[in-house]
């Protein structure tokens, strides 16, 4: 049963930098740095689609635990809610987005619903009080899955939309009517033609814009096992190269990232027992790393690639069925690279969604995890940050003073 999703409000990131990178070209921070700050725990259970953080510019008036941000959009009675997801408007347009899946049960029928919450008036593009008012409820033919955003080129400007995946199996695109004001669906294939003739639901899609280079990746992992990477040129919608792999189990997560140091365009993580498929665009999906230990604590439900130890490198997260947080860093070694593991945390729950994001709006991101009984909030250790930070004073004074 499908019933708590939760919206996180991060807000704006300290002077100093934050979580993003602060103490760029340190050592990294030895072990677990994260403390468990506080447990909300649930009176239902939620999912891997449970959990997305708000972006900073959100406000409102309600009040989580904590003193946290807490966005209640309406009861929604006798439903049962699928996936979550938010965005801000692409430049120069403005406005917070927020889409919830969900299934209501009718008595004797089960009807599946897309609400798109999102206020156009001026001043209240980022309320939540008044954007939870401003709802378009869309019924769907089809079971629902990922609800997901991705920036696209159309024409001269940069458009922000939604991919929401279903039991169809396909891809649905829902894009911005600036006439109407309203949200509508689209054939998916005139912006991502890369997403049609499905092979199997769909059950993670990542999209990445390759930084000036007018491309992207989109890679997305089916129930049925198969995977399937694609290289688009975003003008045209051209798919320039495709690749696809066949493995023997449902795909719980793909994520498309850069390796430190490296900076090899398009590296590919998938899970579960997650798999690095190194250097994408050269090698395809051939050249493969294996997370050691990531089979040894039953399936990856959820993964996330950030820079947890302030080095301005990022680690890989997997959070997994057996109750276990892993964080991998990635090594280089001549020509060649592989991932250690480098700590690892245990909880009481199987793990089944993660966000990084300052939800203290004290400069540094906490991490939050959704397992099967509830919501933890890890901190980062305030004395090994306050180390990270005095030493990076100490050297930018020694550069300054040499």
């Amino acid at each position: 049963m499908w019933c708590v999703q939760y919206l996180l409000t991060p807000e704006a990131w300290s002077s100093w930098g934050g979580c993003g990178g602060a103490c760029s070209g340190m050592e990294p921070l030895r072990g677990c740095p994260f403390l468990e700050d506080s447990f909300t725990r649930f009176s239902s259970q939620s999912n891997v689609y449970g959990l997305a953080a708000l972006p900073g510019a959100a406000r409102g008036t309600g009040r989580g635990t904590g003193g946290k941000e807490k966005w209640e959009p309406g009861l929604l009675v006798d439903a049962e809610i699928v996936s979550i997801d938010t965005f801000n408007k692409s430049p120069p347009k403005r406005g917070l987005v927020v889409g919830i899946t969900f299934i209501k049960d009718s008595g004797d029928k089960a009807s599946p619903f897309l609400n798109i919450y999102c206020d156009y008036e001026p001043g209240a593009e980022y309320n939540l009080d008044s954007i939870v008012q401003s709802c378009l409820n869309l019924e769907l033919q089809f079971t629902p899955f990922q609800l997901y955003h991705a920036e696209v080129q159309v024409g001269d400007q940069v458009e922000t939309v939604f991919l929401l995946s279903g039991n169809d199996p396909a891809i649905h695109l829902y894009k911005e009517n600036e006439e109407l004001h309203q949200f509508e669906e689209q054939p998916v294939e005139t912006l991502f033609p890369e997403l049609k003739e499905l092979p199997s639901n769909v059950l993670w899609l990542d999209v990445y814009n390759i930084p000036d280079s007018g491309r992207r990746i989109t890679a997305f992992g089916c129930q049925s096992g198969y995977v399937r990477v694609s290289q688009v040129e975003q003008a045209s919608r051209a798919v320039l190269q495709s690749w696809s792999i066949q493995q023997d189990g449902p795909i719980s997560r793909v994520l498309v990232f850069t390796l430190p140091s490296s900076w090899h365009e398009g590296d590919l993580g998938g899970a579960p027992a997650l798999d690095g498929k190194e250097n994408v665009l050269q090698s395809g999906l051939q050249d493969q790393l294996i997370l050691p230990a990531s089979d040894q604590h039953d399936s990856v439900l959820c993964a996330l690639v950030t820079d947890v130890d302030f080095d301005g490198e990022a680690e890989i997260l997997l959070g997994t069925y057996g109750q276990e947080l892993l964080c991998y860093k990635y090594w280089r070694l001549g020509t060649h690279g592989e991932f250690h593991l480098l700590w690892k945390r245990t909880f009481a729950s199987p793990l089944l969604s993660m966000e990084y994001a300052d939800l203290t709006c004290d400069g540094l991101c906490e991490l939050a995890v959704v397992c099967l009984k509830g919501l933890h909030v890890l901190q980062h250790s305030l004395t090994q940050t306050a180390e990270c930070l005095l030493e990076r004073l100490r050297r930018r004074a020694a550069q300054q003073a040499a």
